[in-house]
């Protein structure tokens, strides 16, 4: 017999069948919608319902805005923050069936929307004295009753179901109220609390959704608190509420307040936000994933090359507290011959917090010192707080001109910091935002020569879910602070310093659109763990799908993790902990994890290192970690090439580079919940090794290709787990058969001459690249694509074919390296 479960299933999945099976036939035109008046116009249908209206509106041919709205009003109104796209209809066509339902098609989609009369699916029926009893409590038709049974199935021109709307909710928020709400905050509408319910298959995965730190890749079965928590289980979320399905397409949900997203739970997906004025998502289609990401880049921005230098090493920690340390540091790279771009001055180096200065008595020459940096081909980047003390230089006259976020009753709202670190300044308000900027340019970038900015507290560390923005409630505009903030910062280099510039802006949090302002993200702080090591790989995979390709993680971990007596690791640490006493502590298999995270971190989009610990330089950690910290820092420089051009890609597609298995081999069943292993790039499989004492590891190679060890060219074929042997110099790394890998020259920092001094073949397969070679620092690369050098293997012909810029001056035959697969032992 079955379930009350299984039976509501099943009459879902009847329904379902029944509407996707209606899209194959023609539909007959109607004259009139007894239901409603239908009005298109430019592409966009509007269905009117009661005093309501659902809104449909193509932004290309794979691309629907879905809009639901209690009140027309609100269902008219624009995308929310974030979104930059146009609509366009062309090639869409709207018609009304005989039985009344809406249907919205062009080559790529298909958008049904049932009659208002369509009724919920059959449930199993209840006792009727048990029905007497609820219907007088919630009678049939009850006025207050929000839900609304529109179910909207959306498919792909082929027919093929992407995803079912069941029914979606409106409740009425109350105003606030109370004695500290002045007049201005009592005029903002609440709006309404907003839920939409669609359809879950139990073959469905998802990914995305900004970051969590909760370990696992595939969200299924997860509820997600979709908004910026800094003290979230793990470590922060971001949130970022868009996901990718297996199915074959890109959800994007327009509304900035807090959103809590149940997926897969009783075989439905829940959407609620705290509040809006509709409910508004938009659904991309996609045959492969990059075409999904090509649609999110369409809709919120670009994601720009950041300047060349910030794909290479950058050294941090937390924090060098005078400038002779930093200085001392930088210089040990040097004399060590290391590679090196970046240095780092976090914060607490202000005389104030808000004093935008850095400490005399502590950074005497501030000017002198970047240039001595900048003479050793090192750049700079300074750590930037929101926070403005209350007795600081700008206090005053930031809170004469409203620019600080504030709290009902129009007071700065001074955070659990207080007045020693004092109110955040309102990025919203677009004049604080072009003041702050201006700031920081004429203090840090002109006055004192540092590069590029790193902005902490992005969330803002404020409860702005209280507090009132210049755009409005905090409620309803929780999670878009970061977007205005990071944004003031990118449109002032493109507007101060033109196209010769780049911008290149770290932030702790993000939102919708956020990659189009020059960012890096990254991990928040994190506690130095095996735990936090692992869980931290799910975290960049899922942020990365989530539309934000540069993200980055604290190497080695921030938080100092307390070592109790009785600590003792697992196993015997594989690096000894001698001659890092002064850095570590009693943590004895500190150095070893230090290790493995930083061999993983060679392997992610930017690569920083950054703690509390007392030295974090990579001679910091003991005579055996040192030398194998040196080859991976190396290394690290040798890809620049190939990542460099990864780099560029994302550029032209929007979609990551630091890839989740499910995106480049959909058809394997293997890997929808592989959280531990991921693609570098097209050709690279990294497997980072996150258990302590460790020497090997399982590593699973997709369906569908062979794979080489990176280290021994031992050729596997894929569909299978091999045990990988992973000495403590060595990080699990498999490369693409049908590949090509193009390798760097030694240098000590990215603007340095870097030949190319091979471009390995992986043979097994045609293969294509395209190497991107260029200035590295200004915007020239959006109107020119002289710097750009195609490389094709043909497999039948065993020859590499390059096309376009001369990339190398050598000849071929020094160059090109066919590597010659090794049986495995």
């Amino acid at each position: 017999m079955q379930s009350e479960h299984t039976t509501v299933l099943n009459q879902i999945q009847s329904l379902t069948k029944l509407l996707l099976a209606s899209l194959l036939l023609v539909p007959a035109l109607r004259s009139a919608n007894c239901y409603g008046q239908v009005q298109a116009a430019g592409g966009r249908v509007v269905i009117e319902r009661n005093k309501g209206a659902i809104v449909l509106e193509p932004y290309g041919g794979n691309i629907i805005r879905v809009t639901l709205g209690a009140e027309k009003t609100g269902a008219l109104a624009q995308p929310g923050y974030g979104f930059i796209a146009k609509p366009s209809g062309v090639g869409w066509s709207h018609q009304q069936t005989a039985d009344g339902f809406d249907v919205l098609q062009s080559s790529r989609l298909v958008v049904r929307v049932s009659p208002i009369s369509t009724p919920e699916p059959n449930l199993v029926p209840r006792d009727p004295a048990y029905q007497q009893l609820i219907d007088k409590v919630w009678p049939t038709g009850d006025p207050d009753s929000n839900i609304h049974n529109d179910v909207i199935s959306i498919a792909t021109g082929e027919g093929k179901p992407l995803v079912t709307l069941w029914n979606w909710t409106m409740y009425h928020r109350w105003p606030l109220s109370g004695e500290n709400i002045n007049e201005a905050h009592k005029k903002l509408e609440p709006g309404y609390s907003l839920k939409a319910l669609f359809d879950s298959p139990l073959d469905e995965h998802y990914y995305g959704l900004g970051q969590q730190q909760l370990g696992g890749l595939d969200l299924r079965s997860r509820q997600i608190k979709c908004w910026h928590d800094y003290a979230a289980l793990g470590g922060e979320s971001i949130g970022v509420p868009f996901m990718v399905s297996s199915r074959g397409y890109g959800f994007i949900w327009d509304n900035p307040s807090q959103t809590t997203i149940e997926l897969g739970i009783n075989q439905r997906n829940t959407w609620s936000s705290e509040v809006g004025d509709c409910i508004s998502f938009f659904i991309i289609a996609g045959d492969k994933t990059d075409e999904i990401y090509q649609g999110y880049r369409q809709l919120t921005g670009i994601t720009h090359l950041l300047p060349k230098d910030a794909y290479g090493y950058i050294q941090s920690k937390c924090t060098y507290s005078t400038q002779e340390k930093l200085l001392t540091a930088a210089k040990g790279y040097r004399d060590r011959n290391l590679p090196l771009d970046t240095m780092v001055v976090d914060f607490l180096h202000e005389t104030k917090p808000g004093n935008l200065d850095l400490d005399p008595a502590r950074w005497p020459n501030p000017a002198e010192m970047n240039r001595q940096l900048h003479a050793m081909g090192i750049k700079t980047m300074i750590s930037i707080w929101p926070h403005f003390a209350t007795n600081s230089m700008y206090y005053d006259w930031l809170k004469t001109n409203d620019w600080f976020i504030q709290k009902a009753d129009g007071s700065p709202d001074l955070s659990w910091w207080g007045k020693s670190f004092g109110p955040d300044i309102d990025a919203t308000d677009p004049e604080a935002a072009k003041w702050f900027w201006s700031a920081l340019r004429d203090n840090h970038l002109n006055r004192d020569g540092f590069n590029c900015l790193w902005l902490d507290e992005t969330e803002p560390d404020v409860d702005t879910y209280s507090d009132y923005l210049h755009i409005g409630a905090g409620n309803r505009y929780y999670n878009v602070y970061p977007l205005f903030y990071t944004a003031a910062i990118y449109d002032g280099y493109r507007r101060d310093f033109g196209d010769s510039r780049r911008a290149m802006v770290l932030s702790r949090a993000a939102y919708l659109g956020a990659q189009r302002n020059g960012t890096v993200f990254w991990s928040s702080d994190i506690m130095a763990t095996w735990d936090m090591l692992r869980r931290s790989i799910t975290a960049g995979l899922n942020f990365t799908a989530s539309g934000m390709a540069y993200w980055d993680t604290d190497i080695g971990g921030f938080a100092r993790r307390p070592i109790h007596d009785y600590y003792c690791p697992l196993h015997k640490p594989l690096v000894s902990p001698e001659g890092s006493e002064d850095s570590v502590g009693d943590y004895s298999d500190y150095p070893e994890l230090y290790v493995r995270w930083f061999q993983w971190g060679v392997f992610q989009p930017v690569m920083r290192a950054h703690g509390e610990r007392k030295n974090n330089e990579v001679w910091s950690f003991g005579q055996e970690a040192t030398p194998i910290l040196e080859k991976f820092l190396r290394l690290r420089y040798q890809l620049l090439p190939y990542t460099y051009s990864l780099a560029y890609g994302t550029y032209q597609t929007g979609a990551p580079f630091m890839r989740a298995l499910w995106m480049d081999f959909p058809n394997d069943s293997n890997i929808a919940n592989l959280s531990d292993e991921y693609m570098y790039g097209p050709a690279l499989l990294v497997a980072p090794v996150t258990e302590q004492g460790a020497t090997n590891r399982p590593v699973y190679l997709p369906a569908g290709c062979d794979w080489y060890n990176f280290w021994t060219n031992e050729k596997q074929r894929g569909g299978q787990t091999v045990t990988v042997a992973a000495p403590i110099d060595t990080i699990p790394v498999f490369v693409r058969a049908g590949s090509i890998v193009p390798l760097g020259s030694p240098v000590l920092n990215a603007e340095q001459s870097q030949v190319i001094a091979s471009v390995r073949v992986y043979p097994g397969a045609d293969a294509d690249f395209t190497l991107f070679r260029d200035d590295g620092k200004t915007y020239a690369y959006e109107s020119s694509n002289d710097s750009i050098t195609r490389l094709h293997w043909d497999e039948s012909s065993h020859r590499l074919s390059p096309t376009g810029a001369q990339a190398w001056t050598s000849s071929d035959a020094t160059v090109v390296e066919v590597i010659k697969p090794v049986k495995p032992r």
